[in-house]
């Protein structure tokens, strides 16, 4: 029997499957294991490739596995999908994905820490408060509508309006019932104003006791947030070839539709870690908005860029450079140096 090189896992709540294959990629098992059972097995097979979609709790697995000796392979789901064969069951993905594996153009996630992925779960917490609270605004100020109440939009305005349910102007014009729900969600969203302030300043101290976290603030448009954001969450940066690779990675490269040696350049692709593109996107946004309100450096690249195209579209091209940036001062190990203007 031929000794097994590359094993395919497809990982579950409680039911997993293996698919073991050799260096010629010929099925050596294929194999039910339960989640109690699956180290074991594993401790029992020689050292060899073991491939995982890149999914919930994959991570974790990978490490296990990683500590065993074996060799992790993280593959997006979306490059496992064209080795799916009719039909589709445990067995069939476990297969899809130990085919994957053995292609030589594949593309693999490194696998993360448990600190980075940590590190990246205060992102997520920030970013489920920050919803919730807009879900709150914008509640408060639909359901002040149906009574005759317009409220400005903005998160600056909602104190004042906190201030006017106490005030015999507007609590008379409220229903009884009405009015107890309001205080109630004015009460909320400040618990939760309360709980993002916080963790906005735990990321500011991460960011401010990193070295590599300082270096990046010093790009314009970077601050603690997206700093901590893009070291949490995105792979290391000796993963991407060249900068356009780490831009292209985050999504913030058009799409291609090109056929016969016509080049057809669309919107972003958006793929990649949708977090760190939207703190760029909104870094060079801030970038524009203050350039058009104080003006651009003259003979300068942004100046150039908004004298012809809209700022939407010069925000996101702006996000593209910021990311080309990010990955030259990691690699580099370098401070930002603002590029020379050049004078007629």
């Amino acid at each position: 029997m031929s000794e097994v090189t590359t094993i395919g896992l497809d990982i579950a709540k409680s039911v997993f499957h293996a698919h073991g294959a050799d260096e010629r990629g010929v099925t050596v098992f294929s194999r039910k294991l339960t989640r109690g059972k699956l180290l074991d097995f594993f401790a029992g097979q020689p050292r060899c490739i073991v491939a995982l979609e890149a999914c919930g709790g994959a991570h974790h697995w990978a490490r296990e596995l990683q500590a065993m000796g074996h060799e992790v392979r993280l593959i997006p789901p979306a490059y496992v999908k064209p080795f799916v064969k009719r039909h589709k069951n445990d067995a069939i993905d476990a297969e899809a994905i130990c085919e994957a594996a053995q292609r030589p153009g594949m593309r693999f996630v490194a696998v993360k820490s448990e600190e980075q992925q940590a590190s990246g779960l205060v992102f997520r917490t920030r970013d489920l408060l920050v919803r919730q609270r807009t879900q709150l605004i914008n509640a408060i100020r639909g359901h002040l509508t149906e009574y005759g109440w317009v409220a400005p939009r903005g998160t600056a305005h909602m104190t004042l309006l906190a201030d006017m349910l106490d005030d015999e102007e507007m609590a008379s014009t409220l229903p009884a019932a009405a009015l107890p729900m309001f205080r109630l969600m004015v009460d909320l969203l400040a618990e939760l104003d309360k709980r993002v302030a916080t963790l906005d300043r735990e990321i500011a101290r991460r960011a401010g006791q990193d070295e590599a976290a300082r270096r990046l603030m010093t790009i314009p448009g970077i601050g603690p947030i997206a700093a901590t954001a893009i070291l949490a969450l995105a792979p290391p940066v000796e993963t991407f070839a060249k900068s356009r690779d780490f831009a292209a990675w985050l999504g913030l490269a058009p799409r291609q539709h090109s056929t016969g040696g016509k080049q057809r350049l669309g919107s972003i692709s958006k793929m990649g870690e949708r977090t760190i593109r939207r703190l760029l996107i909104i870094g060079g946004s801030s970038m524009v908005r203050r350039a058009c309100r104080h003006g651009a450096p003259v003979g300068s690249w942004l100046e150039r860029m908004l004298a012809r195209k809209p700022r939407m579209l010069v925000s996101v091209a702006l996000a593209n450079k910021m990311a080309r940036m990010v990955w030259a001062l990691l690699t580099r190990k370098e401070d930002y140096r603002a590029p020379a203007v050049a004078t007629a």
